[in-house]
This record gives structure tokens, sequence and C-alpha cells, in this order.
């Protein structure tokens, strides 16, 4: 029988009012003497789909998990301003939020893709404002090194996305279509019903369920993010980072840079077998890694 993965009530939920009028909800899970950890996902995607890997720091890490803006638990805003800058400065936002209410201390950031991406230029405009930075599979460099295959990549994802169903039945309809989906396939027993349950939300017009992230906001994401992926400079990130990526050997993961000469310093390792969604296929492993570095760098 499948595993059945439920999110536990968070500890604290507090909303981020962005100046343009962007709501973001922040929610406290874990430990809260603990070192405290700040965690963001993927585009289209949500943290609470995420709760397999976040799940092994709950005794340990004060957690705060958000989703990007027009994501997850945040209410649908402009469209016109749903790109890389924005969520930066809603990082921004939320980082200062978290010591406001909760005292300051130092952070761990730990981000997945699209989020890892902001991570980065949050870091190069502000200096970081975390201890430590752990990113699984930031889509910075396709393996190969060549810019173009970027920017296929992402202009394929977005006009694929925008032609995607929207609209389902129910999770379990959603669930379903995901389990013959070839790049859901690894994915760990009982994460595809979490996946769906939480990726989704009811329709506003009370017709079945709608995708959380819109559709037409994730396929812009795709669109924007060669551009951002580009402009990452590693020389201008002062805190140590950590970069776990899927096997490179499969399709659509990532390696840290353009120059591949330049892997040689980054701290940089792979886990063979996974893809883009390597938390979700080995979550346990994911979290194991990310906790070697962590206690390596002397940070917990």
């Amino acid at each position: 029988m499948s595993k059945s993965w439920r999110v536990p009530q968070p500890l604290a939920l507090f909303e981020v009012r962005a100046p343009d009028g962007a709501s973001i909800f922040v929610r406290r899970h874990g430990y809260p003497a603990g070192p405290r950890m700040i965690l963001s996902h993927g585009n289209g995607l949500c943290m609470d789909a995420y709760y397999p890997f976040w799940s092994h720091f709950i005794d340990r890490f004060d957690i705060f998990i958000y989703d990007i803006r027009n994501h997850g638990w945040n209410p649908a805003s402009d469209r016109r301003v749903h790109n890389v800058p924005t969520f930066v400065d809603d990082g921004e936002l939320i980082v200062r939020e978290i010591d406001r209410r909760f005292g300051e201390k130092p952070r761990i950031g730990v981000f997945h893709s699209l989020s890892g991406i902001v991570a980065l230029h949050h870091a190069m405009r502000v200096g970081s404002g975390f201890s430590a930075l752990v990113l699984f599979d930031p889509p910075i460099c396709a393996p190969g090194g060549f810019p173009q295959d970027m920017e296929g990549v992402c202009s394929r994802l977005s006009v694929s996305t925008a032609k995607r169903r929207d609209r389902f039945e129910n999770p379990e309809a959603f669930a379903e279509r995901l389990s013959r989906n070839p790049a859901f396939e690894r994915m760990t027993p009982g994460v595809i019903d979490l996946f769906a349950r939480t990726t989704l939300r009811r329709a506003a017009d009370g017709e079945g369920y709608e995708l959380a992230c819109p559709r037409d906001y994730e396929a812009q994401g795709f669109g924007f993010l060669f551009i951002w992926s580009m402009t990452v400079d590693w020389d201008g990130v002062a805190c140590p980072v950590k970069f776990i990526g899927g096997d490179p050997t499969v399709p659509h993961t990532y390696v840290p840079s353009m120059d591949l000469r330049e892997l040689v310093f980054v701290d940089y390792d792979f886990i063979p077998e996974t893809t883009h969604f390597l938390q979700f296929e080995v979550p346990e492993r994911c979290a194991a890694m990310t906790l070697e570095f962590l206690e390596g760098r002397g940070l917990i």
C-alpha cells in the first residue's frame, strides 16, 4: 500500500504583503530553538509538496517555508510582475519579516530550481543574508555548457506549459494523470498523491480543481528564466553554497556553470539516477547531503 504523506499544521502562519499588494503566506514548522532554515520551491510547485524532504529537518531546525508569489497558498496577483526581480524583492521582505517577528539569528537557505536562481540573485544583490545556501538543481546550465541549450530548454518548457491542462475533476484524477508522465516515474511512494493534493485548489467557479499556480504564470516563469540563469555570478555570492544536482546524464538536469572548468571550484555533487525532481525521488538522501554539508561547515 502506498505511503500517505500528511503535512502537519504549522506552528505559526503569517502574511507578508508586498508593496504591489501581493500576499505571500509564510509557515513555521519544526523546532523553534534550532538553527533557522528557510526553504522554497521550483516553478509551478509549492512547498507542502516537498514535505517528504523537509520533514527530515523538523526535529532539529526552526523551519520557515514559503511559496513564491502566485503559487501554493498565495492568491494570484498581477502577472506583469511575475518575474525573478520581483521574487528577489519578495525574498528580502520575507527574511526581514521573519527576523522582526521571531528575532534575528543566522539563516540557512535551502532552495530548489527557480527559487535557487532567486536565492543566488538575492545573494549577489545584498550579500546573501544567509550563512549558507543549499541549492537543488537550479537551472543554470544544461549539461554540455552552451547557452543556446538552456535557452532552448526554457523556450520548450514555456510553450509546452502554456498548452498543459489546468483543470481537473479532483486531485485523484490529477494524480492518476501524473503517474503516467515519465517525469514522475521515479517518485518515492505516496509523493504523487501529495503533489496532486497540494498543487491544486478548488476552482473559483466551483467546477472541480485548478492549478494553484495558474498555467500562464508558470509558462511565463519558464519564458523569462533563461536570462536570469545566464546572469548568475558565483563570484558575487559571499556565503558558502552547496549545489546538489540530479544525474547530469538524465534529461532536464543542470550543472552549476556555463564554463565547465569552473566545476572544480564549485561545491557540487549529484545523485545518480535522479532527475530535476530529486527531492521528491530520494528525499532522505537529499536531506542527508544537506546535513553533511552544514555539519562540515560547522553551521549545525
